[in-house]
């Protein structure tokens, strides 16, 4: 449902989370590795979360990405997702067509807008710090 980049950017910012409860900052190196995902395509999307205000990125010896405990409950899972793929996933069609509409629908059009808009919720109702929450005790993973 996701593309990789909006994958990795979830792992990425859950695994910047958890760290951060520890008051630990994290580099590239090691969040590359943890979330199993190439270096380059990950220094990529920190960039991106880090412009959209969502990590931060702290430069110089001792600095790596954080974030703060009060952001980790405002950053909603739906603003990772829209800094990354833009609203694409709450308003694409399920088969990629680009002129889907309820005026011209595709034959997945009203079973495709029920699982977005369940989605949505879902992105929208999630905060950062529930998902960092759960790796913390080790009850879930971000690599397979």
């Amino acid at each position: 449902m996701f593309s990789k980049t909006c994958e990795y950017g979830i792992r990425a910012t859950i695994f910047i989370a958890s760290e951060s409860f520890q008051n630990k900052r994290v580099g590239l190196k090691d969040i590359a590795k943890k979330i199993d995902s190439p270096e380059a395509f990950t220094a990529k999307i920190l960039q991106i979360l880090s412009k959209g205000n969502i990590i931060n990125s702290v430069k110089g010896v001792g600095g790596g990405f954080e974030i703060a405990r009060e952001t980790m409950r405002e950053v909603k899972l739906a603003q990772i997702v829209n800094a990354l793929e833009g609203d694409r996933v709450f308003t694409g069609c399920g088969l990629g067509l680009s002129n889907c509409s309820d005026d011209h629908p595709c034959p997945m059009h009203e079973k495709f807008k029920s699982i977005r808009t369940e989605l949505a919720f879902m992105l929208e109702n999630t905060n950062l710090e529930e998902l960092a929450m759960g790796i913390k005790p080790g009850d879930t993973f971000l690599r397979y």
